[in-house]
């Protein structure tokens, strides 16, 4: 059946004044004009309160508030962090004692390890891989397959383990390690490992049973600073996976033993949005109280701008 329709009649449409709609930006929260000459937390200030900018804003708050009231501040990091030229300043603020503890993932012990023993680290896998040489230089592998047998020789995490190896063994370049910088501190570095994923799971000199019992010690680690993390803040820096798993089984257990965890706050910084920290570190661990937060961008450029934020807010 054929319908003839007339356009709508606009006439009744019911306005109101502009002046009472609530509207979602305003020139108050715009940029300021950068003044030649200016100093960093001038920048910072100039920053506009909107979306990633007030984002920003807050996570900066957020930590320097759990800083003055000494609360619990987690770094969790994917190596990547450490590839980038990081370590600098993860290591300034676990001096500093903003940073309480640090997790990294298998790949962390490898680069970090490399930056202390001869100052470079990353080789070019699609100039190895193809002869089978990836993954194969000699004294990364038997100097962390050593420390993963005193480990386990010694019932330590591996973090623990690599960090005091670091140490004790006189690397040229322990100022460049956050697991050693975490052992001479006193701050834990736990290490959580899937097996196959890291070059030393391929050599001879590994030691499964051991890499298993000393990152499982280390989850329990994890576990006990994360049951400490109310009013903290936790950050997953460039994780996508494996951390993100790890801080909810945590969570969950510290529940479970009826730590009180409901309010704090929830980092995710990586340059793109994944589904696993986006969900496992934002979004459910602070459904019901705290504050969740995801900065998309590089780690290079995004995580000096938090660090010298909370060294302005904290002297």
């Amino acid at each position: 059946m054929v319908k003839k329709f007339k356009p709508i009649d606009l006439g009744p449409v019911k306005t109101y004044p502009l002046s009472e709609r609530k509207s979602k930006v305003s020139t108050t929260n715009f940029a300021k004009v950068w003044q030649k000459g200016a100093g960093f937390k001038d920048f910072f200030n100039s920053l506009p309160d909107i979306l990633a900018g007030s984002h920003l804003k807050a996570v900066v708050a957020a930590m320097a508030t759990a800083f003055q009231k000494q609360k619990t501040i987690v770094f969790a990091m994917g190596a990547h962090v450490t590839k980038v030229g990081l370590n600098p300043i993860v290591i300034d603020l676990m001096q500093r004692g903003v940073i309480t503890a640090v997790a990294m993932n298998g790949a962390g012990i490898i680069h970090d390890l490399e930056l202390a023993m001869v100052g470079q680290t990353s080789e070019d896998v699609a100039a190895s891989i193809g002869n089978g040489s990836f993954g194969m230089a000699h004294e990364t592998c038997a100097f962390l397959n050593d420390a993963v047998h005193q480990a386990g020789q010694n019932s330590a995490g591996l973090g623990e383990a690599v960090g005091q190896s670091i140490i004790d063994n006189h690397l040229p370049l322990p100022n460049q390690s956050i697991l050693a910088t975490g052992a001479r501190l006193g701050i834990p570095v736990t290490v959580h490992v899937a097996i196959g994923t890291d070059i030393i799971h391929m050599h001879p000199g590994f030691d499964a049973q051991a890499a298993g019992r000393a990152s499982h010690r280390d989850f329990r680690t994890f576990a006990a600073v994360i049951a400490t993390l109310q009013e903290g803040v936790y950050l997953n820096v460039g994780s996508a996976v494996i951390l993100p798993e790890v801080f909810l089984k945590a969570v969950t257990l510290v529940r479970n033993l009826d730590h009180k965890l409901s309010k704090f706050t929830t980092v995710n910084m990586d340059f793109i949005q994944h589904y696993r920290p986006v969900t496992n570190v934002v979004h459910r661990p602070t459904a019901h109280g705290g504050q969740g937060f995801n900065l998309t961008g590089h780690h290079e450029i995004m995580l000096p701008l938090i660090a010298a934020g909370i060294i302005e807010q904290i002297k």
